[in-house]
């Protein structure tokens, strides 16, 4: 091999890792501006207590309230627990007796528990139910459409609505039933 040639592999090498190295820092650019314009485009609305509750509807689980599917502005006028929970939720297994509990006196002065489910499969949901017999509306989140409108992200989460649809409360974790009856409390429509 004369020494040209090998100079000119050499300079072969060096302009193919030249190009190389600009392609992956080219696709390294672009995927840091993808995510910037897909950060700054994003929807980051965070609902806080005094925001209007977003409606959603969803397909109803737990089929005896004779109702197929939930709509919240289908509660106006209702105080209105809303839950987001799992079946694998150590912390969604404690309340669940607690809301079950408080539902009938609850659901009688206007006020109503939709827990909605964030498990992947009705199986598990539809055993769950039967286990701590619950007979509040169990909405069935399958494609997190609801969970993203809210912007779930530890679970249990609780948001507690007025009978005007406006949050009043949010609660991240387990509540104890002292704790969930005082917010019912809080979110019972008034006599008129």
């Amino acid at each position: 091999m004369s020494i040209e040639h090998a100079k000119e592999k050499k300079k072969n090498k060096r302009k193919n890792r030249l190009i190389f190295r600009s392609v992956i820092l080219a696709l390294l650019l672009l995927a840091v501006v993808y995510a910037l314009v897909t950060n700054i485009t994003a929807d980051k609305t965070i609902y806080r207590a005094g925001d209007k509750a977003p409606d959603f509807q969803l397909t109803q689980v737990n089929k005896h309230n004779e109702i197929e599917k939930v709509r919240l502005s289908d509660y106006q006028g209702k105080g209105v627990m809303l839950n987001f929970w799992g079946t694998w939720c150590e912390p969604c297994k404690d309340e669940m007796p607690y809301m079950q509990a408080l539902y009938p006196e609850y659901q009688e002065k206007g006020v109503e528990i939709i827990a909605v489910s964030l498990d992947a499969t009705e199986f598990v949901v539809d055993k769950f139910i039967e286990q701590y017999e619950l007979t509040f509306p169990i909405p069935h989140d399958t494609k997190d459409q609801v969970r993203d409108l809210y912007k779930i992200g530890p679970i249990p989460s609780t948001f507690f609505i007025s009978p005007e649809g406006e949050i009043v409360e949010i609660v991240e974790g387990a509540l104890s039933l002292e704790r969930l009856e005082e917010y019912l409390k809080q979110i019972q429509p008034t006599e008129s």
